[in-house]
Formats: C-alpha cells, structure tokens, sequence
C-alpha cells in the first residue's frame, strides 16, 4: 500500500468517525448515508478539489454540490479536516442557532458551501448552471457533485444530464454514491450499475465504473473525468454505513443517530478518532476574461403601447449592453417571452434549456452563486414545475429573477391548462421574495431594470395582450410603491388593480363618473412588499376598496392588500376581492375577464352594488 493509499483511507476514516460523533452529539442525522462516501470525498478533497480554503469564493476554485443533502454531516467532517471550521462547531450539527445545519444552506457562516441542498435531484442543475458561469468567464474550474441512488429516480437529474452534453459543457463530474439502499428499503436499481451508466452513455456522458471503497479506484477515476474534456458519471458502488459491522448494508438505520455506546462500538471499528488536516490541492493560475466594450444604448420606451412581455424582452436586450454581468435563461419560449431579444443581442450569455424547467431554474441558482445576475422567463403557468427549485432558491439566499408570462384568463383562447392563476400566491409566499406586475411597457422597462439589483426573489408578471400606455418613460416605480392613477376630494369607493386590471379599473372609473360616482384607482405594480399605506389612506377616505385580479380568488393581490391592512392595525371599511373562483374555459381575454367578474363593466356593476 502507498503512502498515499494508506493517507486517504485515514482520512475516510475520520471523516466516517467525526460523522458519527457530530449526529451523535445531535442525537439525529445520517451517519450511515455519510459512511457511504467517505472515501470518494476524501480523495476528492484532498487531491483534485482545486480550492483555496482561506478563500472559498475565488473564482478560480472548483465547485463542489453535494446534492445528497441528507450526507451534510459528512460535508461537515470534510470542511473541519481541511481546517474551515472548528471541531466544537461540527459538534454544533442541528443545534438551535448553529450554521451547522441538518441539511446544508449557504449562510454567512459557511462560505464553502455555495447551495443549499436537501430536496434530492437538485444538484446536477445547479452544478450545470455553474460550469456555464466557468465557461463564460474562461475560468479553469470544475465542478464536482455528489449524488445519491435514491435521487437518480428524479426526472430533473436526467434532464441535467441531457442538457449538460447537449450544451457542451466538459468540466463537470457527477459522483454516483451507489450504496444500494433508500430511506425504506433497497433504491429502484440497488447495486446495478449497468442500469445507471447505459442511460448516461445514451445522454452522451463517459461513464466509469468504480468500487467507491477502493481509494486507489477513486483516484483513477477522477483522474480520468479531469482529462476527459466531457461531462463524466462516475458510478460508485458503496456500501451504506461501511466499515462498522452492525451498519454496513443494513436496513432501517437510513436517519438514525447512534447511541454513545453504539457510537463507541463504530468508532472503535473505524480505527478510532484522528485529527488529520487535509491541504486541498490549489487552483490553476488565471486571470478573468476582459469584457467588451458595452453598449451606450436608450431604454426602450412604448408610447404607443405594448405586451408587457415584449417590453420585458427588450429590456433585458438593451440591458445586455450595459451589464456584462447579466445572462438569460429561457424554457423554449423565447419567441412568446421575448428573451429572444436578449438572445439575439448577447448569443453567449443566453442559455436555451427547453422544455425542462426544473433544469432550467436550478441552472440559474448555479450561475448566481458564481456571480452572475440570472433571468430565466416561461410561461407563469408553468414556474409551477419548478417551484421547489425556487423553495430551495430562497434558502440558499440565491438572487433569482423569474419571468411568468401569460398570465391569468387574459390569455384567451388556450384555455385553464396554460393559464397563470396560482403564480402570484406562490411566490408570495416565498421568504424575502418581490412580487412585481407592471400594466404597460413604461413600467415594465423600469421594473425591469430594477430586478437587477434586487436581493433574494423577485417575479415579474407579464400579460400576453397589448396593454395601452398608462405612463410615460420618465415615470419612476419604486419597488415597494403603487401609483394613484385617478383621484378626488369626492371619491366613495377605491378600484384597486395590478397588470391587466389596471386598464379595467380606470375604463370602470369612468362608467361610475358617468353615474355621478367618483372613484379612486390605484395600480398596485408591487405586489410584495405592497404599498400598505396608500391603500389604507385609500381606505380611511373612500370606505370602500374594491380588488379586481386575474389570478385565483386565494393568495393573489387580494389577500396582499388585506395583509397590508391588518399590518396596520385597527380601521374601519370594507374590502372586496374580486378575481377567478371557478374553473375557466377557453373563450377570448375580454369575454373571459367578464366572466371572471374583473372586466370594467362587472367591476362598475359589482361597485353599485356595494355602494348600495
């Protein structure tokens, strides 16, 4: 055995040991799905994890994911044996307030860890979107990613695979930690690696076979996916809870901490405790690429009208030449979103990830963690096949920018299956998240601009019809803010509106002057955080706010401005919400927004009735 045959088998074994000790001292966690790894991190880290410990968001580093959350004791015992934390802050695993987490999450206290992980499959498109950062910036890192058996049975791990090769992308490695056994039983395929490795040949992956115990193997293999020059699938064969005699291949132990005197028994087994330090080896010498010069160009202004998605387009294509920094993903609908515009004004930095939506979100939190400032755009309808992606966006801390197009009934004739009404709910209820829905071009063009530098997640809302012109170029919107678009001394009731139903509140107005009702409009472009205190002087002054929406009667522009008023405190008035609360068909935007009630005519009709 070589000197250094005999150092990395130390070392897996004190990263199996301190594993055990830091879910003991919890009293829960993964021991067993961490001893499974153990010796393919202990090689990674310790001579082919390119990285500068003392600086872990050096742009020249190599990345690793470890998509296998649930192994996050292990990541841990890795991070303590090359000196990033303390052995009293592995201790602190699951701990109330400590950064040591039961799953791992990028918090200020561990920069080395870029993503969060724990929700399985999201790993590999989050390691894509980084080996397209590294591409774009002509960076020599690789990225690395650690996955479980149990996740392969993910749709979004395959979709990864495919687009990673359909992109070109050769520097990134995916780690199969094939260990046979689940949370209840034996995987889908146990220890058949044949299954695993056909399946990557036919998405155009090298595939090698490996004993994931045999240190010597490992080291083969990464060696190999280095030299490659194409996206590799090493596939591990493991044993769960592997080198202590009562856990190794055993059933029922998935999520279970020792007892002390188990932990003793393990510990003991393994060789006992060590305190090796690990120097990961340093990155290749590189100096980022030089940016071109950019564009001086004007924002683009609408007098005239236009869809909010094509203004959302040509923002980001005119942005394209001020920000170098800016890329676009899109779910192959570039030509409805209008992040064809985009595409044709910065090819490099478009990303077209087809109808994988799952992939193309996870992509995106991958080019953010490595300083990117992302847009992806698809259909509203359709943010909710990724909508865990962006769950777990929000505990990574990622800055996302989403666009959901074609939102509400006003899309017309397609029909309930293409129709945003549940988009604005969801993202609401995202921590830290900005909810935006502009009515016209103008305010789109500005709204736009302003994602950019926005933190955590914002959405923007987009309507597939013109929208006539509400505002002029030089007219500002604050996130946070609302604008009054019609008011007076003699106003009874409040029309209140966001996007579409900004235009129908305003044509409403105007039926009820026509009746001798004076009404107050506001357009509510921010959805979160909501103006909360221009609704309620709105309401202390008129009495009454009527809400109109095209999105679900539940969780949309409704229920925030209720919330905005409670947060307030105590008021008198009523508020009515109005929007879908049945189920739509097809028919045309106008004919479904009077079915909807949210046409000018049903709000006018709805408000007499109130006031009556």
């Amino acid at each position: 055995m070589s000197e250094r045959t005999a150092f990395w088998n130390d070392l897996a074994a004190q990263l199996g040991i301190d594993s055990i000790r830091c879910t003991t001292a919890a009293g829960s966690g993964h021991p067993t799905s961490s001893l499974s790894s153990a010796h393919l991190l202990a090689v990674l880290f310790a001579d082919h994890l390119r990285t500068v410990v003392a600086d872990p968001k050096g742009a020249a580093n190599d990345r690793f994911v470890m998509s296998k959350g649930h192994a996050a004791p292990l990541l841990y015992s890795v991070l303590k044996a090359i000196g990033a934390i303390s052995d009293d802050e592995l201790l602190s695993l699951r701990k109330m307030g400590s950064p040591i987490q039961g799953h791992p999450a990028p918090v200020p206290e561990l920069p080395w860890v870029d993503v969060a992980t724990g929700s399985l499959g999201q790993g590999l498109p989050v390691a894509l979107g980084m080996a397209f950062a590294m591409r774009l910036d002509g960076a020599p890192g690789r990225v690395w990613c650690l996955l479980g058996d149990s996740e392969t049975a993910e749709g979004s791990v395959w979709e990864a695979m495919e687009a990673t090769s359909f992109h070109g992308i050769g520097n990134l490695a995916a780690i199969l930690d094939m260990n046979r056994l689940g949370q209840r039983g034996p995987t889908m395929h146990e220890w058949h690696g044949e299954v695993y490795a056909e399946r990557a040949l036919a998405f155009g992956w090298q595939v090698l076979q490996i004993d994931g115990h045999d240190v010597d193997e490992i080291d083969a293999a990464y060696r190999d996916a280095e030299a490659a020059g194409a996206p590799t699938l090493i596939v591990a064969r493991t044993e769960k809870g592997h080198g202590v005699s009562f856990l190794a291949n055993q059933e029922g132990w998935h999520g279970k901490a020792l007892s002390a005197e188990q932990a003793k028994q393990a510990i003991d087994e393994l060789g006992g405790e060590r305190s090796i330090l690990a120097t990961p080896p340093a990155p290749a010498a590189w100096k980022p690429v030089e940016v071109g010069e950019l564009s001086a160009s004007p924002a683009p202004s609408y007098p005239g009208g236009a869809p909010t998605r094509k203004a959302f387009g040509e923002t980001l294509a005119w942005l394209a030449g001020h920000r170098p920094d800016l890329v676009v993903l899109d779910g192959e609908v570039g030509n409805s979103t209008h992040t064809e515009d985009f595409e044709a004004a910065a090819p490099q930095r478009f990303f077209q990830m087809f109808i994988a939506e799952q992939t193309m979100v996870g992509a995106q939190v991958g080019l953010q963690a490595l300083g990117k400032t992302a847009f992806s755009a698809t259909f509203g309808a359709f943010t909710t096949r990724a909508y865990d992606f962006v769950r777990m966006a929000a505990i990574s801390r990622a800055n996302l920018r989403i666009c959901g197009s074609h939102a509400g009934v006003s899309i017309g004739e397609d029909g309930p299956s293409q129709m945003a009404l549940e988009d604005l709910a969801m993202f609401r209820a995202l921590h830290g998240s900005t909810v935006l829905y502009p009515a016209d071009g103008n305010s789109t063009v500005k709204l736009v601009a302003a994602m950019c530098d926005l933190p955590g997640i914002s959405y923007l809302r987009t309507t597939r019809e013109t929208t006539p012109a509400i505002y002029g170029p030089e007219e500002e919107f604050p996130v946070g803010g609302s604008k009054t678009v019609l008011s007076g001394d003699a106003d009874r009731l409040t029309l209140v509106g966001a996007g579409v139903t900004v235009r129908e509140c305003m044509a409403a107005a105007g039926m009820l002057r026509d009746k001798g009702i004076d009404a107050r409009v506001i357009d509510c472009y921010s959805v979160k955080p909501l103006d909360g205190a221009t609704v309620r002087r709105a309401l202390e002054e008129t009495g009454l706010l009527l809400v109109a929406e095209d999105h679900r009667i539940e969780g949309g522009l409704g229920d925030a401005v209720l919330e905005a008023l409670a947060a307030l405190g105590p008021l008198s008035g009523r508020v009515v919400k109005l929007g879908v609360d049945d189920m739509p068909g097809s028919g045309t935007p106008e004919e479904l927004r009077d079915w909807a009630g949210i046409s000018a005519s049903k709000i006018a009709d709805r408000a007499l009735a109130e006031l009556a």
